[in-house]
């Protein structure tokens, strides 16, 4: 199996690939098409084994690694890659596959497409919605019913995120790296004081954003898969995450609002030439955490109105450059 280790904030699978958890605006859920929200910062990951005798016994288990989110908090994954050595990369959330919908397996399907390559690939930050859109990443407590995993399944019992990488198959790429190029959409962080949030999480949906989940160019042949590395990626409150590591979780991000109104950049990547893989009929059906909130009969969240965002302030990002020191652009 290909080694998997921490490397401050970032998950390094294998020779060349990486992963971090992005802090981001909770993008509004109504109904309208979103720019790319900004980084506000990774996520802290600790590893399960560092903390054996204070976490769950069923971490244990599979160990892995945990972050610490709130409730109703957003994420993305940045992903890091060699593109002259690409990786399959499958990402699941409670054991569901989040680009097909299907329950969650150790193989690459040669149906429709249920796997990312990375590089081109440089993020996702949620379930794929098809026709060029995701469905955001939001924490949820497992136990509600407002997890993909929940609404699928019936049960909530695993929550957080699954993800594992495979190699290419010998032969197939150069083994000598040339000069390095990905894109890195790491930006600004503005932040504000924490809410509460009361159990172990999964991962629900939220608004809809712009962005392409691309095809395999290369094919499914092209990816060995007897050589892979995996991780569990557990999903903690604010308050259990304190209790594990005697840590104090980082705060709450501004509301997308909030942010639109100092006039703070969002992004859009120029990837016209690329195509997106096709919608998934399973998550097609998946209920966000607003419509759950309005069919219990739960009050709307108040930084859920629409964000009117300024055409000047969406700067767009071009996938054949590479990003400045400061991660601006």
């Amino acid at each position: 199996m290909l080694p998997v280790i921490t490397s401050g904030d970032r998950i390094r699978i294998g020779r060349n690939f990486s992963v971090s958890f992005q802090r981001t605006l909770r993008l509004p859920e109504d109904g309208r098409t979103y720019p790319l929200p900004p980084g506000l910062g990774e996520f802290p990951v600790r590893r399960v084994e560092d903390y054996a005798d204070r976490v769950p016994a069923s971490w244990r288990e599979h160990g892995g690694v945990f972050i610490p989110m709130y409730q109703r908090e957003a994420l993305w994954l940045s992903f890091g890659g060699a593109h002259w050595r690409p990786n399959a990369v499958k990402i699941g959330i409670g054991l569901i596959n989040a680009l097909s919908g299907r329950p969650w397996d150790q193989s690459l399907s040669k149906g429709k497409q249920d796997y990312l390559v990375v590089p081109d690939q440089p993020w996702l930050d949620g379930i794929n919605a098809g026709k060029g859109l995701i469905r955001q990443f939001v924490a949820m407590p497992l136990g509600m019913g407002y997890t993909v995993e929940g609404q699928i399944t019936g049960k909530e019992e695993a929550g957080g995120m699954q993800i594992i990488v495979y190699d290419p198959r010998p032969g197939r790429f150069p083994d000598q790296e040339p000069r390095r190029s990905f894109i890195d959409r790491e930006s600004v962080c503005y932040c504000m004081a924490p809410s509460s949030s009361v159990s172990e999480m999964g991962l629900s949906t939220g608004g809809k954003m712009k962005q392409k989940i691309y095809p395999d160019s290369y094919g499914i042949d092209t990816w060995d898969p007897h050589s892979f590395g995996r991780v569990y990626v557990h999903i903690v409150n604010s308050l259990m995450y304190r209790e594990i590591t005697g840590l104090e979780p980082p705060p709450t991000p501004v509301s997308a609002r909030e942010y639109a109104r100092y006039g703070l950049p969002w992004f859009d990547l120029y990837d016209q030439e690329k195509d997106a893989i096709e919608e998934s009929d399973t998550l097609t059906g998946v209920k966000s955490t607003g419509e759950i909130d309005k069919k219990l009969g739960f009050a709307p969240q108040q930084d859920d109105g629409s964000v009117e965002i300024a055409p000047d302030n969406v700067k767009t990002i071009h996938k054949d450059k590479e990003a400045v020191p400061d991660g601006k652009w």
